[in-house]
């Protein structure tokens, strides 16, 4: 890269309150826009995407990223614009692996069907195997025919496809028409897939008008380096959910332009060369006067999008996210599905959360606080508060903390709770 802003070293603190502020971090709870449908709206355009999980020891992580920066909403609203006709404004896709993406935007990610540029599937190889093309073919043909199918309306004959979560050829057949954008999702139940044809579920406003490969990619760059506010290009593409190597000739067009700007910066690992969207660089100047400064207090899924970018979290921070669901329990350090918890512009600490919707009793099963953190005044009541609606927002009932490191942080929460 060529394209350099000469002579200042910016602070660390400047660094996180832009990488905080422009993932919509920095308010205090309380201070965010009301959870109106087009504050769901604008924040999924802000952020690029939300990415979908499916695990729910308390509200799935997706709907968490959204509750992190707006506080408590209700869940029928985002499902309204996912799902309702009339009301959709955004829809299910690849864009982070599997994601909530806004409709606005719907053109630009028709190539990640593409595995030379793309981590998501394509399902080229499966295509090519005996009797999938037909199937596919008859897929489509049946959803179009009898209109929108959940994967158990099909017959589960022949073998499990173990590259694939174990899938079944029927469940194959419709990821990869959902993939490649044949099938949408028209809604969920019981968060099961509902699949239509997509002539069907895009609203007639949605813009469909084909975008050239390179220049669909380059906006979800430029969207990429909005959204992170400070990176470096191995965080961008990333972020963008590309491989490194096929977009060079893309990140070669941004620097030229001038759309992404060196800086220098420090790092939890000292000075170092960082990058910004050119339209960042009023928002560091301000924060390196103290004109912008992180203040919220919240928890952050496992899959939130400020820890999306590898390796990003120990330099910005020095805070390494794990995520520990897929081990086996003896291996786990933290726990199964930690929480980041934030406070102000540091990662101090996390926990794992079990939410008991029997009892409505959320379980911490393990709460901890990063080495070096002291759990002061502040910060219990910064916990505390962001706490209070997250009990609130899953309808809890109480709080148990079944194991704190170190006691104090657990027990002053409870008391202030």
């Amino acid at each position: 890269m060529t394209n350099k802003a000469a002579g200042t070293i910016y602070p660390l603190a400047a660094l996180r309150a832009v990488a905080l502020h422009t993932q919509r971090l920095t308010a205090p709870l309380g201070a965010s826009p009301a959870p109106t449908p087009d504050a769901l709206v604008d924040l999924v355009t802000a952020l690029g995407y939300v990415q979908i999980d499916t695990l729910n020891v308390v509200n799935r992580a997706h709907t968490v990223t959204l509750w992190a920066r707006l506080g408590s909403y209700p869940l029928e609203a985002l499902d309204a614009l996912l799902y309702t006709a009339g009301q959709r404004r955004l829809y299910e896709g690849w864009g982070h692996a599997a994601s909530i993406i806004p409709l606005a935007h719907y053109r630009y990610h028709r190539w990640r069907t593409d595995t030379a540029f793309s981590y998501n599937p394509g399902f080229h190889e499966w295509l090519d195997q005996a009797g999938n093309r037909e199937r596919v073919e008859q897929t489509l043909e049946r959803i179009r025919a009898e209109g929108a199918l959940r994967v158990g309306d099909f017959e589960h004959e022949g073998p499990r496809r173990s590259a694939w979560y174990d899938w079944r050829p029927s469940k194959t057949a419709l990821e990869a028409l959902f993939a490649w954008g044949d099938l949408m999702v028209a809604d969920r139940v019981a968060f099961q897939r509902v699949y239509d044809v997509k002539e069907r579920v895009l609203p007639e406003w949605v813009d469909t008008t084909p975008v050239p490969d390179a220049e669909a990619r380059r906006f979800c760059l430029e969207q990429a380096a909005r959204a992170l506010g400070v990176f470096d290009l191995r965080h961008l593409t990333f972020y963008a959910y590309m491989r490194a190597k096929p977009v060079r000739s893309e990140l070669k067009a941004l620097v030229a332009g001038g759309t992404l700007v060196e800086i220098q910066g420090e790092s939890m690992q000292g000075v170092r060369t960082w990058v910004v969207h050119r339209d960042a660089l009023p928002l560091l100047q301000r924060a390196a006067g103290g004109e912008i400064r992180a203040r919220r207090t919240t928890f952050l899924a496992p899959f939130d999008s400020l820890l999306w970018a590898p390796g990003r979290d120990q330099v910005l921070w020095g805070f390494e996210q794990l995520l520990e669901a897929y081990k086996p329990a003896s291996q786990r350090v933290y726990g199964y599905f930690c929480f980041p918890i934030l406070h102000q512009d540091r990662l101090v600490g996390r926990f794992d959360p079990k939410l008991d919707r029997a009892s409505g009793v959320l379980h911490l099963k393990a709460l901890y606080l990063e080495p070096g953190v002291e759990p002061d005044d502040e910060l219990v009541a910064g916990v505390a508060t962001a706490m209070r609606d997250f009990l609130a927002w899953h309808a809890a009932t109480g709080l148990e903390i079944e194991k704190s490191d170190p006691p104090a942080f657990g027990d002053g929460l409870m008391l202030t709770l």
